[in-house]
């Protein structure tokens, strides 16, 4: 695993009201220094937006405990998945996700370049990200707390580490050493 977030262009969408109409969106390519320069960030990565670990706990457990992440010090809570800007959209709209920054590595680049894409052919997603969660601070990588079993078609999904109570617990624990 690198000790650095890797450098990468990441494809989004952002909505823009000047341009009206049913699609009031453009394209905005945000790269890592954008994303995690001068910030602390608590970012989880998952196999897929839609699909049902992903959308019944890992993400809507980061939304519920967005504020105790940001009260401790967190300025974005970040969820990666190799699916494109269109699909993390939907996805987001369809939970209701306000508070999670919800970050589209279509390519699967950063995924890849974190060490952590896998090939989950023997489901029909093909090459996805493995689930972890991190924290980076400006740029570097704090904690990470990566799935077990990690391999290509993996034949389960484990999420044991990577959610949100986990790395709350992690965060009060730092915070409450640096108060000491």
């Amino acid at each position: 695993m690198p000790k650095r977030v890797p450098d990468v262009i990441f494809k989004t969408r952002v909505r823009n009201d000047a341009l009206g109409g049913p699609n009031p969106f453009e394209w905005k390519d945000l790269s890592s220094a954008e994303i995690f320069a001068g910030k602390r960030i608590v970012l989880f990565a998952l196999p897929g937006a839609f699909t049902p670990t992903c959308s019944s706990t890992h993400l809507p457990r980061y939304e519920e405990l967005n504020d105790e992440f940001i009260a401790l010090g967190v300025d974005q809570v970040i969820c990666l998945s190799v699916n494109d800007a269109f699909t993390m959209f939907q996805w987001g709209k369809n939970l209701a996700a306000k508070n999670v920054f919800l970050l589209p590595d279509g390519n699967g680049e950063f995924s890849r370049k974190m060490g952590l894409l896998v090939d989950k052919s023997n489901l029909g997603f093909g090459m996805r990200s493995w689930r972890y969660s991190m924290v980076v601070e400006d740029c570097v990588i704090e904690q990470m707390f990566v799935e077990p079993g990690f391999s290509d078609n993996c034949p389960t999904d484990p999420f044991e580490i990577s959610d949100a109570d986990t790395m709350l617990a992690y965060l009060k624990r730092t915070a409450s050493a640096k108060a000491a």
